[in-house]
Parts: structure tokens; sequence; C-alpha cells
């Protein structure tokens, strides 16, 4: 009778991390849906959605290791839940917000606000497949044994290439912190330079933290606490802000690493 119910645990165990990958995809099919829709309410609801897909997404991979119910099935399937959460809806969104709403009268030609359309579908479909390889690339990576093309890296401290989560996360606080489109056509083509300059770190050889070896069996102390609830907090309250600068800061983070050991690079030659 124990052994009938502690195999039933384990089942549960087992499926618990496809049900956050199963709501990491609705999140990016409601996004998607949101973002056709194309007002401002709606360009928000998007971002929000691609938001709480990055947190499923996280508890996925979390769950997973926690429970021991790792499976080459739930890999995949994680996989093709992120190329429609942080691949297709983010680029959708990038498109509706950054370029549906320019007008001829103030960019001055429509000629003008045709081809910068033209150029956001390119943009934009770049990143779906720089975020489509960096995924191909990981799943790779991970089923021969190595985390990383970097031999003298830790295992699980980095990730190379920025992950698409992250890329996606980007466009969607820069959405949920403006919320109103963009109506400028200098400022559209800033935006696609952002959008192409993501899907490029994406397949880029920059390090970025994983944050993989954080235990979250470990017993903390009440400071931790204190601070996660602060953090909690903070975005529930200030979310706009406070998502935007962690999202940005992640961004630079991989830069900054890359500009430091350059740095040292050249003063130890």
């Amino acid at each position: 009778m124990n052994q009938v119910k502690n195999r039933r645990l384990r089942r549960g165990a087992a499926l618990l991390p496809s049900f956050f990958t199963v709501g990491n995809l609705l999140c990016g099919y409601y996004s998607i849906l949101s973002s056709a829709k194309g007002s401002v309410v709606d360009l928000d609801m998007a971002a929000k959605a691609i938001g709480i897909a990055v947190v499923l997404d996280t508890l996925d991979g979390r769950v997973a290791r926690m429970t021991n119910g790792s499976s080459p099935f739930g890999k995949e399937f994680d996989s093709l839940a992120d190329i429609t959460s942080f691949g297709i809806a983010p680029a959708f969104l990038a498109l509706a917000w950054g370029l549906r709403g320019l007008d001829p009268v103030v960019a001055g030609s429509s000629a003008l606000v045709h081809n910068i359309y033209q150029v956001g579908w390119i943009a934009t479909f770049a990143f779906v497949i720089c975020g489509a390889w960096r995924l191909a690339r990981f799943n790779i990576q991970g089923a021969d044994g190595s985390h990383h093309v970097h031999a003298e890296l830790p295992p699980h401290r980095y990730f190379v290439g920025m992950p698409i989560p992250a890329a996606a996360g980007v466009i969607a606080a820069i959405v949920h912190f403006f919320k109103s489109p963009i109506t400028e056509w200098y400022w559209a083509v800033g935006w696609l330079v952002l959008v192409s300059g993501l899907a490029l770190l994406m397949v880029s050889p920059i390090r970025y933290h994983s944050f993989k070896g954080i235990d979250l069996r470990r017993r903390r102390t009440s400071l931790v606490v204190v601070v996660i609830g602060l953090l909690v907090w903070s975005i529930v309250v200030f979310s706009e802000v406070v998502l935007l600068a962690m999202a940005l800061t992640y961004l630079v983070s991989g830069l900054v690493g890359l500009a430091r050991r350059r740095l040292l690079g050249h003063r130890s030659a």
C-alpha cells in the first residue's frame, strides 16, 4: 500500500514541473493575443504576461531539480514553451508597441514609416531566430554534458550568451515602464537597435550569471528573508521602476563583465 502511495507521489512530483511549463506557454499565448489588440492596456498586459512567464520558467527548472523530475521530454517541452513565451511573444510585442503607433504626419513621410516598419519585421524576426538558436545551443550543450563552451567556466555558474527569458524580460520591462506606444520615428529606430542588440547578445559568447548555484533548500538568515521580502514588496508596489532596473542591470552585467575581463587581460599582458 505504501509502495503504491509512494509511486503516485513520485509521479505527481514528476508532473509538477510540466504544470509550470504549461503556465509559461499559456502566458506566452495570452501575451500574443493582447499584443494583437494593440491598446495601451492590452500591451501592458502582454508585457506582464511575459514577466509572469519568466517567473514560471524559473520555478519550472527549480522544481524539476528539487524533485528530481528532470526528463528529456520535460526539457524539450520547456524549450518549445520558451520559444513561444520568450521568442515569438516579445517579438510580436516589440513590433506592436514600437512600430504600430507610428504616425506618417509626425514622421513627415509615409514612405519613411513604411521603411521603418519593414526593418522592424527583420529586427523582430531576428530576435525570434536568435532566441531559437540560443535554446538549441543550450539543449545540445546540456545533452553532451557540457554546460558551456568555455571549459574554464565553473559549472552552472554562467550562461554563454544572454538567456532568452532575460532578453524577453528587457522588452517586457520597457513596455511596462513606458506604457504608451512609440509614435516618433527616431524613437522607433532606437527601439529596433535595442531589439537587434538583444538578439545578438543571445547568440554571443558573453557570459551571464545563471544563479543556478543558489540552493533554495538551504536555511537562510533572517536578514536574507527580510531582503527577499522587501524585494517582492517593491516589485508589487513599484513594478515599473524595479522590474526595469532589474532587467537593465542584468543586461549590462554581461557587458561590464566582458569589459572587465578584457581590461584585466590587457593589464596582465
